[in-house]
């Protein structure tokens, strides 16, 4: 009794105790609300994270195709596939017969805009597959556009999958401006309003490394270097220029579009039958895709 009674003494006192800290202020009265929130994880907020094994997927897919000049029946074939892999993936008319496929992401605000590019069709050369030049760039894109979710950039995004982006065979070098790059020299005029256009070539090489191509733009430039070293990428864009290069970019330079182009053009296999599987690496697809994604999601 002694000790129940002591209990119950103590538990008085210690109720007095609390009624008199809450009536002075002392003690805030606590709801759901005020609760401290639990402490996110490392890239907790950072979206679905970019799968290299599946984008490198694609990449095989493109190659067990075969060669995909523009235009032939393999590109056609390929071009059926892809447009359904983008979000509400179309085609759109390109002269002479060839068509790009565009697909759109929405981003949060509508009025801003972002064009993320690159090439399908391959270099019109007997036994040429492209994995890296055509391939590499295509498969990134497509799985960027399906790793990120419906408003979760601030801009919309279009993605824009370029056809006829070689020259016809037999196009002397010095007329690939003007015989190549057809498709985006069709798209440019129409996204002449985005805020910034992104293109991936070459970007799959097992050694890769991406200097900044003299005709991107230097500010975008400088915002992907930053991405790239957040992704932990900093090494595969480093703090150097390459000579400029004519590519799907120029178009959208020409329109008043600020434009980068991704691409490792010290590569050995550009335009030689050893651009295949072997030549690319599901590493350096992942190296790009992170960086890029990382990219889009600060602008």
């Amino acid at each position: 009794m002694r000790v129940l009674a002591a209990v119950l003494a103590v538990t008085i006192l210690l109720g007095v105790g609390f009624v008199v800290l809450v009536v002075t202020d002392s003690v805030p009265l606590l709801d759901a609300s005020d609760e401290p929130a639990a402490t996110p994880s490392p890239g907790a907020s950072a979206g679905r994270p970019f799968d290299a094994a599946s984008a490198f997927r694609r990449i095989e897919r493109q190659v067990e195709i075969g060669p995909r000049p523009a235009g032939s029946p393999a590109s056609r074939r390929l071009a059926e596939e892809l447009v359904d892999e983008l979000p509400g993936g179309a085609f759109e008319p390109v002269p002479g017969g060839l068509r790009n496929i565009v697909g759109e992401i929405p981003g949060r605000d509508p009025d801003r805009v972002v064009v993320l590019g690159a090439h399908y069709d391959t270099k019109d050369l007997p036994r040429f597959l492209g994995a890296n030049d055509g391939a590499s760039g295509t498969a990134t894109v497509v799985e960027l556009a399906r790793t990120i979710e419906p408003r979760e950039l601030e801009p919309t995004v279009k993605v824009i999958l370029f056809d006829g982006e070689e020259s016809p065979a037999g196009t002397p070098d010095e007329e690939f401006e003007t015989a190549g790059l057809r498709g985006s020299r069709a798209a440019a005029p129409a996204y002449a309003d985005a805020e910034a256009m992104i293109l991936l070539d070459f970007v799959g090489d097992t050694e890769l490394t991406i200097p900044r191509e003299e005709n991107s733009d230097p500010e975008l430039w400088s915002k992907l270097r930053g991405a790239a070293a957040e992704a932990g990428h900093a090494d595969v864009f480093p703090r150097a220029s390459a000579p400029a290069i004519s590519d799907d970019h120029v178009p959208f330079l020409r329109a008043g579009v600020p434009a980068i182009d991704l691409i490792d053009f010290e590569f050995d296999c550009f335009h030689e039958t050893c651009d295949d599987l072997d030549a690319v690496s599901p590493d350096s697809v992942e190296a790009v895709g992170e960086s890029v994604l990382e990219l889009l999601r600060t602008l």
